[in-house]
């Protein structure tokens, strides 16, 4: 028996002692990574918790300390990881639930980032910061409605967090709530450092949405002031000079961006804009001329953008270059991302020298383009008429339709429509289409010379 109890004080004494050395090394450890992260010897540190955690693999706080790390470098998948077994351990720990939701925003899982924030917030309601990373966060995940209620929370614990009011500005902005936008927008130009310029452009938006230019541009000219190394704050202002009207203010604000950012082509792109819109609104072939050799200036880039080709080409088109128009058209729509109106210009343009099947296929990418966002019925009727031009009926009854749909059934366009119907050889449609346009008008001469020609039933 005394043999017994010493064989088993031995062994118990040896499994203290381990215990020991292996929360004595544990300590260690986790001091020895502690110390390097203090001293930015990230790489150091992440051994010292590797080592921690092999020691103690149920222990949150190196998990949590080693995907801190991680985050701090960069490496998220790794981050992730870690901080997803810390909260496994202890799913009560506040500490590894934010910084998960963290990690999952810098990924792009805006959805998985809510999730995080919410574990967080049902914990702790108290906390204004990861308030107001959950509204953020849900306003991300396209749920603005829902971010409202938490940035709220998170203003009334703390009413200086200058980024909650501008989310929550943005959400206002986004559901059309302009003066509730612009008040929290304006808050959050207040209380946010001299550097911070994301609020002011957004203010600035919202100033133009309520057609205050004034308030508008004197948000982007202070965004100039503070960033003047950027050409685009630049033309920013003399765009939205344009916008309200001072044609002349915007010239001059433009050609001074020109000046001082030769290189930039935005500057000439916008400048060409304004000469163009000049030209346009009053005749002036002057300032067509100069729309024209800024434009050309911003095209002759590698990076020119679409939008700059787009309109060099109703610049030529106003100038009665109709080759020239084209050859900056069929560029822009060469070039993403395509704005909808190029293809429109370029059917114009096609269609105006007799080329039907483009200027069809032009309209036709026009309308992809543009979907359900603008009215399409005078789009669908023109392709409508070209497919009938082309020998393909069929085709243009499904246009007629479309346009029919959106702009109501008026007996000249059931007209067309029943006509193609006709030549595509569907009787009964025809027939239909007939009688619905005259029972709009009975003696709509279009109609009645059609009844004619049907088979009788």
């Amino acid at each position: 028996m005394a043999v017994v109890f010493v064989a088993v004080a031995g062994v118990a004494g040896a499994l203290a002692y381990s215990a020991w050395a292996n929360e004595v090394e544990f300590n260690r450890l986790m001091a020895s990574g502690d110390e390097a992260v203090t001293a930015e010897r990230h790489f150091q540190a992440i051994e010292a918790f590797s080592g921690a955690v092999a020691r103690k693999p149920d222990s949150m706080v190196a998990y949590f300390k080693r995907g801190s790390v991680y985050l701090d470098q960069g490496e998220l998948d790794a981050a992730l990881r870690d901080l997803r077994r810390a909260t496994g351990i202890d799913p009560s720990a506040l500490g590894p639930l934010e910084l998960a939701g963290d990690v999952s925003v810098a990924l792009g899982r805006a959805d998985r980032a809510v999730e995080r924030y919410e574990a967080y917030v049902a914990l702790d309601e108290q906390n204004a910061r990861v308030l107001y990373k959950l509204g953020l966060a849900r306003y991300r995940a396209g749920r603005p409605a829902a971010a409202i209620e938490p940035l709220q929370q998170a203003l009334a614990l703390d009413p200086a967090l200058g980024e909650a009011h501008y989310v929550l500005g943005l959400v206002e902005r986004d559901q059309h709530q302009l003066p509730a936008a612009r008040a929290s927008l304006e808050k959050s130009v207040r209380l946010s450092p001299a550097g911070q310029t994301a609020a002011r452009e957004a203010l600035a938006e919202v100033y133009g949405l309520e057609g205050d230019h004034t308030k508008s541009i004197n948000q982007l000219e202070a965004l100039a002031a503070l960033e003047p190394a950027r050409a685009d704050r630049l033309v920013a202002v003399g765009l939205a000079q344009a916008r309200a009207g001072r044609a002349d203010a915007a010239v001059t604000t433009l050609s001074r961006a020109v000046e001082r950012f030769p290189e930039a082509p935005q500057a000439y792109a916008a400048l060409g804009h304004v000469w163009l819109m000049t030209a346009q609104t009053r005749g002036d072939r002057v300032a067509l001329i100069k729309a024209v050799e800024a434009l050309q200036h911003a095209a002759r880039r590698s990076d020119a953008t679409s939008d700059t080709f787009a309109e060099l080409g109703r610049a030529w088109l106003l100038a009665g270059d109709r080759r020239a128009a084209e050859r900056a058209l069929r560029q822009a729509v060469a070039r993403l991302p395509v704005p909808p109106d190029a293809y429109l210009q370029l059917a114009n343009v096609t269609a105006g020298d007799g080329r039907i099947q483009d200027a069809r296929d032009a309209l036709v990418k026009y309308a992809t383009l543009v979907g359900d966002a603008q009215p399409l019925a005078d789009v669908a009727t023109r392709i409508a008429d070209f497919s009938v031009r082309l020998g393909e009926p069929a085709l243009a009854v499904r246009w007629f339709d479309r346009a029919v749909d959106e702009a109501g059934p008026s007996p000249v366009l059931l007209a067309r429509l029943a006509e193609a119907a006709w030549m595509a050889g569907d009787i009964p449609r025809a027939r239909q289409v007939v009688d619905e346009g005259l029972s709009v008008e009975p003696t709509h001469p279009g109609l009645l010379q059609l009844k004619r020609k049907l088979p009788p039933l």
